[in-house]
């Protein structure tokens, strides 16, 4: 019996092939992964700075509540020409900014309640074409 030689090289090329695809799409996908955990760390350290000023400056309003408004002067609040006073609340970088006034019927009107963050330009990229031509 004669035996046939079996060629494995077109074989072993489509076997490398698909491993190369594989391993190329397991490398994406872990990498996509890491960065889609980043991000949403980063989401939630903003949202849990944001809801804790949300707590402190809600806090802020019960303790207001509860204070003459005849004694808003006393308090070390900004006061501006329209007598509106003015109070900040700041944690890990961000902000929160809240206008008030005296009211006779409530005791106290809330006119401006405002969150920032402050940006800073990030420069470390380098020298970038800016989209000028040169003369």
């Amino acid at each position: 019996m004669k035996q046939v030689p079996i060629k494995l090289g077109p074989l072993a090329l489509l076997l490398t092939v698909i491993s190369i695809c594989v391993t190329t799409l397991a490398i994406l996908t872990f990498t996509t992964a890491r960065a889609d955990l980043r991000l949403a760390e980063k989401y939630a350290q903003t949202v849990e700075t944001r809801y804790a000023l949300e707590r402190q400056g809600q806090e802020f309003l019960r303790e207001l509540s509860e204070t003459d408004p005849a004694d808003y002067g006393l308090m070390d609040w900004e006061r501006d020409a329209a007598g509106v006073y003015w109070t900040d609340f700041e944690q890990d970088g961000a902000t929160l900014r809240i206008g008030f006034r005296p009211d006779r019927e409530t005791g106290y009107r809330v006119l401006s309640w405002r969150q920032e963050k402050g940006w800073v330009e990030d420069d470390s990229i380098g020298d970038l074409w800016d989209g000028g031509f040169m003369p």
